[in-house]
């Protein structure tokens, strides 16, 4: 293996070209170059990488470079186990030491540890056998020992992204992966003894290295993922809105309503702690004076529930000195009101009683008032007196908690809100001229979506509640959001207004409605960046005695219930006719079952569906019947479907929309099993704003495989710069869902989605086929691209398949695949299970589009 220094400098200086050109070392902490060379032996390190996803770069030194290769599951010490291994680029010899964190927009922005490191050995000429696709070597390192296998999967394809394959040999070092998994049981960095989220903190002494031979370590491991049973998710319980207090109010416990966000903590096993908005968002980067109050608290594996706010000069929440530490970025002086625990120390508390579940939280909070987390103390007072007292010490009013309760991922009777005045969110839709010596505008134009047609409705507007550096600030958001189509439906008369994209919300409170539905007095509080537009509604108070009653109902006190038994319970708001009959003979499912999951669904389904046009897929007898695609209007309208503009597929009837329960409650009616959407809003038809990929295996392909070829998708994506997001089908496959900036149209789009393909196609042909069609396919997968053409659609998250088993297309985390049984986890029978998980592995979906500029050049396409 000699080899001249000069020729061996030239080599590594050529081959770190593409390490150099993906970095800027003016903002990345990583080495750009260095590092001694190996003398007699050869080194290896494997790096922990937690970037957009968990992985492992398993790196060995050879020629004065550190050839690389991106393992996603890291390396298994049991044989029968093949981890996929992508190839990619050269780093240099000095990355071997490399701990730390990649800051944001950077490639492979993350936090990094050395999870091992040694010496390796090859099995005679290392470059020949990397040329010929099958490299044999030994592992000398602190966690792995023994010989491997690196082999080539099909083809050389492009060497930068080739598939391999990392096994290890049967030796006295090999270890069956039910006994033993190397990665979970040596989670921590060789060099400092932390995780890989612990990057930055002291580092620890380091423990003994475990005895891998020893199978008799499992036992604790298990025991500590039996108690760790923490959802990765939870939405928050919400209260409903009361007209008067409890006509029984021993039989509650009453809280101050503080005016903030909410917030939940997530702490998990390892004591990292996220913080989450009540709609999933993380804000953990934006509160790390909270994170690490929170960090400190003692408990670990916890779900924790509460308000954060800042103090007005009265000592009362001030909802407008919140925003403006969020503007600021000085969040220092947010303090975390908590009330509740759904878990504490790897237990789930969510069916306790609330009272008990307090006394835990109060116990963990013992001791740190004056730190920036907070026990909201709860009253055995009169509500009425306590609400009138909130009113004076100038709190928003007080919240009501029933005894006995327990905690639900939903709004509750259990949990009413008693309000000191008439206050809600708004959705901006634009703004008027400001008069006078005022700066900015003169008021906002306010509105909230109409509950049964899903239009926005206009609602008034405010004033008042504006100081100058607010009045500018909002202004410059404004301007950002201009457009020429006014988004009320239908139009205010008699207003002269610039019109805005409806995407802000506004907190208002105001004295009372009008007979026309507007708003009097209003004064505006703040911006919500915590709550999405499209969920703002008209808050409707209940009347006590019906609250009541419901919350004591059998249903309620059942604790967490399936929502295909709790659409059950309650009266759908449309007729169906033929209830009882059965649509899958294979489930037994009938119409009436069916349209109570989508009535059960629709929260999670209608964000999908609302403003595309969608397609119908009909079955008036059933599963196995003759199935009717149905794309625009076909003779009588569906109840709740919108019509649109026919201009916008010209020549044909106009193309349906689904915007609201009502509608999706029609369908239903009319025996639509699927529902389908264009990768287009109705308002930019023209320009699609995401691409679909969907992986249709063919004939003698199995689940392993598919999980694979999806791995393999996403990668490709990734080296592309594009983020993807996965999706069980309902069927046989799973989607891959890109979401783009609107910016080609669809010929462009499409065209480009068949380059991605074909480049799958000619790297890995025995994995990938470009061509459609069951001959093409047999024992491959067609990654489908024509899904991206005008008028071609792709089934919605959360619909019902008219196959046998009526399965369910469900959003996925990437996590999520490796341990999924198959993809026909859910169906209509028993999706209910995946509601409280629900769109949350979509939440980054909005944020993350990106423009196919960079992709395009990167794979070589061309538009036009």
């Amino acid at each position: 293996m000699a080899r001249t220094a000069s020729s061996s400098s030239s080599t590594a200086r050529k081959s770190l070209a593409r390490y150099h050109g993906k970095r800027d070392f003016s903002r990345t902490p990583e080495p750009k170059a260095g590092g001694r060379r190996g003398k007699g032996t050869l080194g290896f390190v494997i790096q922990k990488h937690h970037a957009s996803h968990l992985h492992y770069d398993f790196r060995l030194e050879l020629d004065g470079t550190l050839k690389s290769w991106a393992v996603p599951k890291g390396p298994c010490l049991d044989p029968g186990v093949k981890r996929m291994a992508v190839h990619v680029e050269d780093h240099p010899i000095s990355y071997a030491d490399f701990e730390g964190t990649i800051p944001p927009k950077q490639y492979g922005a993350g936090t990094v540890i050395v999870w091992d490191r040694g010496d390796w050995l090859p099995d005679g000429d290392a470059r020949k056998a990397l040329a010929a696709g099958k490299l044999k070597f030994e592992l000398r390192g602190e966690k792995l020992h023994g010989h491997w296998t690196l082999v080539r999967m099909h083809g050389k394809g492009d060497e930068s992204h080739e598939p391999w394959l990392l096994i290890k040999e049967r030796d006295g070092e090999a270890r069956a992966l039910d006994d033993y998994d190397v990665v979970e049981e040596e989670p921590a960095s060789v060099i400092t003894g932390l995780g890989v989220d612990e990057v930055g903190q002291a580092p620890r002494k380091k423990a003994k290295a475990k005895d891998s031979s020893t199978p008799a370590k499992k036992e604790e491991p298990r025991k500590k993922k039996e108690k760790a049973a923490l959802p990765a998710v939870l939405e928050p319980q919400l209260a409903t809105l009361a007209s008067s207090p409890p006509s029984s109010p021993h039989d509650w416990l009453y809280e101050l309503k503080f005016d903030g966000y909410r917030l939940l903590a997530r702490i998990d096993d390892k004591g990292k702690v996220r913080c989450f908005t009540r709609n999933g968002h993380d804000w953990s980067a934006k509160l790390p004076a909270l994170v690490e109050a929170i960090s400190k608290l003692g408990t670990r594996s916890a779900w924790l529930d509460g308000e954060i706010t800042v103090d007005g000069p009265n000592g009362a929440p001030d909802f407008q000195a919140l925003q403006n530490a969020f503007d600021r970025g000085a969040t220092s002086s947010i303090v975390y009101w908590l009330f509740d625990a759904p878990s504490l120390d790897g237990e789930d508390l969510r069916e306790l009683p609330v009272e008990q579940r307090r006394a835990r939280l109060a116990a963990v909070l013992a001791g740190r008032r004056l730190s920036p987390l907070r026990l909201s103390d709860a009253f055995e007072a009169a509500p009425r007196d306590l609400l009138a007292a909130s009113a004076r010490i100038g709190f928003e009013g007080i919240v009501a908690k029933r005894k006995g309760s327990p905690y639900v991922s939903r709004r509750s009777p259990d949990w009413i809100k008693l309000k000191n005045q008439q206050r809600q969110e708004f959705v901006i839709g634009g703004y008027t001229a400001p008069k006078g010596s005022r700066a900015g505008f003169g008021a906002l134009l306010l509105g909230v979506y109409d509950e049964d047609s899903g239009r926005l409705r206009y609602c008034g507007n405010v004033g008042t509640g504006f100081d100058a550096g607010r009045l500018a600030d909002i202004k410059a958001k404004l301007d950002r959001l201009a457009v020429d189509d006014c988004p009320f439906e239908p139009v205010p008369r008699g207003v002269r207004a610039q019109w805005v994209r409806p995407s802000l919300v506004a907190e208002i409170s105001f004295g009372e409605w009008t007979r026309e539905n507007r708003v009097r007095q209003a004064v505006f509080q703040g911006l919500r960046s915590d709550k999405p537009a499209d969920e703002v509604r008209r808050e409707h108070a209940r009347r006590t005695r019906e609250i009541e009653a419901s919350a004591s109902s059998p249903a309620t006190k059942s604790g967490r219930s399936s929502a295909n038994s709790e659409g059950k319970s309650k009266a759908m708001s449309l007729k169906i006719t033929h209830a009882d009959r059965v649509i899958d003979e294979h489930s037994g499912i009938t119409k009436g079952e069916l349209a109570a999951y989508y009535d059960g669904v629709a929260k999670l389904m209608l964000p999908h569906l609302r403003g595309r046009p969608v397609s119908l897929v009909r079955a008036p007898e059933g599963v196995g019947g003759e199935l009717f695609f149905q794309k625009h209007v076909q003779g009588r309208e569906i109840p709740g479907v919108r019509l649109l503009d026919p201009a916008l597929d010209p020549g044909h009837e106009p193309l349906l929309q689904i915007d609201t329960k009502p509608g999706l409650l029609g369908a239903a009616q009319m025996n639509v099993i699927e529902l389908h959407t264009w990768n287009a809003t109705s308002r930019a038809i023209g320009k699609p704003d995401r691409m679909t990929f969907d992986l249709d295996p063919g004939e003698g392909v199995a689940w392993a495989q598919i999980q694979e070829a999806a791995m393999l998708v996403r990668t490709l994506l990734d080296e592309l710069g594009l983020p993807s997001f996965l999706k069980t089908s309902g069927g046989k496959g799973l989607h891959v869902v890109v979401p783009v900036r609107r910016q080609y149209d669809w010929d462009t789009v499409k065209g480009f989605s068949q380059a991605v393909v074909a480049h799958l196609a000619q790297t890995i042909p025995a994995r990938f086929v470009a061509k459609s069609g069951p001959r093409n396919r047999v024992g491959r997968i067609f990654v489908d691209y024509l899904r991206n053409g005008f008028g071609a659609t792709t089934v919605s998250a959360w619909s019902a398949r008219a196959r046998p088993g009526l399965g369910v297309s469900v959003p996925l985390a990437w996590d999520e695949l490796p341990e999924l049984p198959g993809p026909d986890r859910w169906t209509v029978a028993n999706a209910a299970q995946r509601f409280e998980v629900g769109n949350q592995p979509w939440a980054a979906m909005e944020r993350s589009r990106k423009g196919l500029a960079a992709a395009m050049k990167l794979l070589g396409y061309k538009p036009g």
